[in-house]
């Protein structure tokens, strides 16, 4: 039996319900040469829908001068809608100075434990402290080994550990400084220390901040699969700064537009009209700080909006393991050294593109269009060499997607929607990953 997950954007009951597609933008203009009447800094709280914030403080004339000079800079901030664990998503450059401030607004103990690796601790572990110890935070740290291979039980421990040992409270808060790798386990250490603490998510690479610090989805890995250990933890607040990007290794960053075409593919069709648009999408100085602006907030928008509707996965969330379920057979098996996440995505994306061509769900235009993309950001459109069809499709098996010993897909129709199937054949996906082996 199958069942699928629309896009409710599709859908005209749905579209009754849903939110006006539109962020919150938080505009602070600072005066450089203040004329006499006007104050040193000024805070604009509109919504905005996707204009120049320049325009937004020149339409609040009346307060400034002609003569004054501005520097603006633009906060993006999406709410994730739930029943009782409603928070934002905060973007914003610089954003990691508002750090201590923005949790002194969450009214959370004063004890915060601050989880990093030694990389990203190096470059931004001492202004994330900063900025806590200035709101009045009492800061302990914890840094775990960089890299997916230690995402397990053991390295989990390690968290816990520092927890006993600085006296983590209910009332204290786990901090995620890192990746998707970091923002995980943070997240399963926080939903089990002392049955549930807060955690907040600052994610430091492309891949963590459009999806994996966004809907509390948290675990680490069983030596059988990927994130078969975990549990469903929201976030009090997500702090994205894009500045933080410009440490992120460029392999890194290719694995996070893996993350954004899928939005495009299976909710977003501008969005995915504007990557098509791009140059080029495998450097983070080709894309210039306007797109990625958009790519974050319009990212951000998908996942909030589908995670709001289904917090759980009980149905349309499921949408959003577009490329996962070939994509995590594909890390496991290559012992997550060979294969990143956001480059098994891409894999998956290209696997189930053809499957859904092969079942005529999609037009045969669009799996090349897709294709395209997936080059264009530099990512891996087949399969790494020395893997076997048949690791493959037993590896499916164990995907924790599976329901009654059926493999689930997430398959396109058109760009911008998707469904959920378990209509696909052995023989499909053994034909489909064959085409994709390298010749």
């Amino acid at each position: 039996m199958s069942f699928s997950a629309l896009n409710p954007r599709k859908s005209p009951i749905a579209n009754a319900n849903a939110p006006p597609k539109i962020a919150t933008y938080e505009i602070t203009a600072v005066i450089l040469n203040p004329s006499p009447h006007s104050s040193n800094t000024i805070h604009l709280n509109k919504l905005y829908k996707r204009i120049d914030p320049v325009s937004a403080v020149e339409s609040a004339h009346g307060r400034f001068s002609l003569a004054d000079h501005f520097i603006v800079s633009k906060q993006s901030i999406i709410s994730v809608s739930l029943p009782q664990r409603s928070y934002e998503i905060v973007i914003a450059l610089n954003g990691l100075n508002q750090l201590g401030s923005r949790l002194q607004s969450l009214q959370v103990g004063q004890k915060v434990l601050v989880v990093s690796n030694p990389a990203i601790f190096r470059h931004y572990g001492e202004g994330a402290i900063a900025s806590l110890s200035a709101a009045g935070f009492s800061v302990a740290t914890c840094l775990l080994p960089a890299g997916e291979r230690y995402k397990t039980p053991a390295t989990l421990q390690k968290i816990y550990d520092a927890a006993l040992a600085h006296r983590v409270e209910r009332s204290s808060t786990f901090v995620a400084l890192g990746g998707g790798v970091i923002g995980d386990m943070t997240g399963f250490a926080a939903a089990t220390w002392l049955r549930g603490v807060s955690v907040v998510q600052v994610p430091t690479s492309l891949l963590a901040m459009v999806d994996a610090a966004i809907g509390g989805k948290t675990g680490v890995n069983h030596p059988q699969g990927k994130n078969l250990i975990g549990a469903f933890h929201q976030p009090r607040l997500v702090l994205i700064d894009p500045m933080v990007l410009k440490t992120l290794p460029p392999r890194e960053f290719r694995a996070g537009m893996a993350e954004v075409i899928k939005y495009g593919v299976i909710w977003d069709a501008d969005l995915f009209d504007s990557l098509e648009q791009a140059p080029r999408l495998e450097r983070l100085a080709a894309l210039g700080e306007d797109r990625l602006q958009e790519i974050l907030t319009r990212s951000c928008e998908a996942k909030a909006h589908i995670v709001s509707k289904d917090e759980k996965e009980a149905g349309l969330r499921a949408i959003l393991n577009y490329g996962h379920t070939i994509g995590h057979a594909v890390e496991s098996l290559t012992g997550y050294r060979v294969v990143n996440h956001g480059e098994g995505v891409a894999i998956g994306m290209i696997a189930a593109a053809e499957i859904a061509s092969n079942l005529n769900l999609w037009e045969s235009t669009a799996p090349k269009r897709q294709t395209a993309l997936i080059k264009k950001a530099g990512l891996p459109t087949q399969l790494p060499t020395g893997i076997e069809i048949e690791a493959i499709v037993q590896a499916l098996q164990t995907d924790k997607k599976v329901e009654a010993g059926r493999v689930r897909f997430v398959l396109p129709t058109q760009i911008g929607s998707a469904i959920v199937t378990d209509q696909v054949s052995t023989h499909v996906i053994r034909s489909v990953l064959k085409q994709m082996e390298i010749s």
